[in-house]
């Protein structure tokens, strides 16, 4: 029985033997259970059989119901940007110790995918971040960012100056190393080691998490969803904007860096049994009581 998924796409961590090689033993195990099965070209293009369809992941959001992607977090949040725009369904199997998106063992992978498969499964929707810089009244970047949008001072010894407005309103004029504009999925990133809350995925939050901040009073702030934060660079140094570590731009000074929720969300599947506080628990090392 194929309900609720007919076609599916495998996507492995870029430039990986071992992980293509998992690939295909996932591919022959899902073509039994009389699934179609594409594998991104990149993967593909590492694999020693050409018995799949290779598709680009464009191709992949067009034509696949659910993508099961291999590899670590970074593989995930890459992947999940490209795919958001689809609302193609993901699954994440990690191959060393789970991650946050990526949940699944490859241990245990084809019992819990079969199970999945048959409709054993949660369904999490999270968002997305867009973020534009204007300068001199032009768009001369953009990205989306599936953990957060990152202002930083880059390799410069000296602290960047900058104005933070929310919705059209001046909130404060911060001198720092820089400044994280991050998602409930991010809040366990770069925000968390800066002294940010952890916001719980199923939150449309936003948060702006100071990164050692020349004012201590400068302290992490939430909004809503459907704020659009604009930082105005006052002095740039050699800043720049990062975008979940993957898309970066050079700032100037004058640049204005606008971030808003993206109108389309990552749609993650998990296991019947999964539990984002046993993860967090797992992952952050908490202690438990008995």
């Amino acid at each position: 029985m194929s309900y609720p998924f007919k076609t599916i796409a495998l996507i492995g961590k870029h430039n990986n033997q071992e992980i293509a090689v998992l690939i295909l033993d996932l591919a022959e195990y899902l073509t039994g259970l009389q699934y179609e099965v594409y594998i991104d070209h990149l993967t593909a293009s590492h694999m020693s059989t050409d018995t799949y369809k290779a598709l680009t992941l464009e191709e992949i959001g067009r034509q696949a119901d659910l993508a099961v992607v291999m590899g670590g977090d970074g593989t995930m949040l890459n992947i999940a940007r490209i795919l958001a725009s689809y609302d193609v369904p993901l699954i994440g199997i990690n191959q060393g110790r789970l991650g946050f998106l990526t949940d699944l063992s490859t241990d245990s992978m084809l019992e819990t995918l079969n199970e999945m498969l048959q409709g054993q499964y949660t369904t999490e929707r999270r968002m997305l971040l867009y973020a534009e810089v204007i300068r001199d009244n032009n768009s001369v970047f953009n990205a989306l960012a599936f953990n957060d949008v990152v202002l930083y001072r880059g390799m410069s010894s000296g602290m960047i100056e900058f104005q933070v407005s929310i919705n059209n309103e001046y909130v404060n004029t911060m001198r720092s190393d820089g400044l994280i504009v991050a998602t409930p999925n991010g809040s366990t990133a770069y925000a968390l080691s800066s002294g940010g809350p952890i916001l719980h995925p199923s939150l449309d939050l936003i948060e702006l998490v100071p990164v050692c901040p020349h004012t201590l009073s400068n302290r992490p702030i939430v909004v809503g969803p459907d704020a659009s934060i604009e930082v105005h660079m006052l002095s740039s140094l050699d800043s720049r904007v990062h975008c979940d570590s993957h898309s970066n731009f050079d700032l100037e000074q004058s640049d204005r860096i606008i971030v808003r929720r993206f109108p389309k969300t990552v749609r993650l599947l998990h296991s019947v049994n999964h539990s984002y506080y046993r993860m967090l628990r797992e992952k952050l090392g908490w202690s438990e009581l008995h």
